[in-house]
């Protein structure tokens, strides 16, 4: 696995800080992790300026509130096996701000939340996710970290060998009896009834297709050992993150790992990938974005990968 030495988590002193921590420790122990920073942005601390004039020191005050609130969660939740150095970042900003002390610091992952209900729109974790530059969890509320079971969508790309072997690590890692599913969702492609064929006789044609590339794309990994599953999916509604949601759900996966394209944070905007129509998503299961550590691809090279 891409060494996830210096890791960073995003906190906003809501119920999802419990879960959040709690993955952290998980990581912790089953990473290479060897520092955990703690970081809440706070957005707006509505202080007149008649009144910060008055009592200059409110603002420090009230920093120091939400740096105590957020220790008391982790003291808490934050139980690693072994140890680790731990930083609490309290500071004023935005979401920008969250990412510029994350890669200003060399993060080699991200941790946030992703909020279900009816007011959660998802639109901060989905800054987040396009301008990250290193790899990146999200979390779900209410879920417990384990890896009894992993799936992976792969499209025989580079991107998916990394996302195989990052998951392969990670089972190893844990020590646990993990079992790993590759998932390919495949397509018809239109014009197929030009061929003289139905439907889902190219269907079959394609997922034959798709099995042997199968065959030839896992003969390239070393999988150490751990149980690795394929599965085969022909997409049918033109949603992929909807295709590996359902595998997801049925399967009762713990994480979904996907390999995406590495970016600067700039080119990143431009990404467009299944990765961010993941994100898009109301998960059910953390997932874990991997991508290749260093990789610095331009605002041409990106353009030309979408």
């Amino acid at each position: 696995m891409e060494p996830f030495k210096n890791v960073f988590v995003g906190l906003d002193t809501s119920e999802i800080d419990v879960t959040l921590v709690k993955f952290a420790s998980f990581m912790a122990d089953h990473t290479s992790a060897e520092k955990i920073t703690f970081v809440n942005i706070v957005r707006n601390l509505n202080i007149p300026a008649n009144v910060r004039k008055e009592f200059p020191e409110i603002e420090e005050t009230a920093l120091k509130e939400r740096k105590d609130k957020i220790k008391v969660t982790v003291k808490e939740h934050f139980k690693p096996e072994k140890k680790v150095k731990v930083v609490y970042l309290i500071k004023k900003g935005q979401t920008g701000t969250f990412l510029d002390v994350a890669n200003k610091s060399k993060a080699d992952l991200i941790i946030i939340g992703q909020k279900k209900g009816p007011d959660a729109t998802g639109v901060t974790t989905m800054r987040l996710a396009r301008r990250a530059s290193c790899n990146l969890l999200i979390v779900p509320d209410n879920v417990e970290p384990k890896v009894d079971k992993l799936l992976v969508p792969v499209d025989f790309s580079s991107y998916a060998k990394l996302a195989v072997e990052q998951t392969i690590d990670f089972a190893v890692r844990t020590g646990s009896k993990s079992e790993i599913i590759c998932q390919n969702v495949y397509t018809v492609p239109a014009g197929y009834h030009y061929t003289g064929k139905t439907f889902e006789e190219f269907g079959e044609i394609m997922k034959k297709n798709a099995q042997e590339n199968f065959e030839k794309f896992i003969k390239k990994i070393k999988t150490r050992d751990i149980p690795i599953r394929a599965e085969y999916d022909l997409d049918t509604n033109d949603n992929l993150a909807s295709d590996i949601y359902e595998l997801a759900d049925s399967e009762k996966v713990d994480f979904v790992i996907i390999g995406a394209k590495g970016r600067t944070a700039a080119a990143a905007l431009f990404l467009g990938s299944l990765a961010e129509k993941m994100v898009n998503e109301k998960m059910n299961q953390p997932l874990l974005v991997v991508r290749f550590k260093g990789k610095n691809a331009g605002l041409i090279e990106t353009l030309r990968e979408i």
